[in-house]
């Protein structure tokens, strides 16, 4: 069986094209499992490589009521809202050095 370089290129363009489509319908569906109520959540380990702490310390935020968290199915979740807030409320700005030496 030989087929023309045409059909070959038809073919393709077809396969492509349902890739595309497919590729498509997993960006919704992997946008609608991460989001609850139109905002996005964020696992562990998201957060972990996000604030680039540890488990530990993670831990702890969530202990001293810091850093607000839902389970889901056993599962840890943070709302991206909420990391911004403690993310805004844990900055501090920088102490202004004094010339001790004047």
């Amino acid at each position: 069986m030989n087929i023309d370089k045409m059909e070959f290129t038809a073919w393709m363009e077809r396969i492509m094209g349902r890739f595309d489509i497919l590729s498509d319908h997993l960006e919704d569906v992997q946008k609608k499992r991460n989001c609850i109520d139109g905002e996005e959540l964020l696992d562990n380990q998201d957060l972990l490589q996000m604030l680039k702490i540890s488990n530990r310390s993670l831990q702890r935020y969530r202990s001293i009521g810091k850093l607000p968290y839902y389970t889901i199915s056993g599962k840890l979740y943070y709302k991206l809202s909420d990391v911004h807030r403690f993310i805004r409320e844990s900055f501090r700005a920088p102490v202004p050095k004094t010339n001790a030496n004047k």
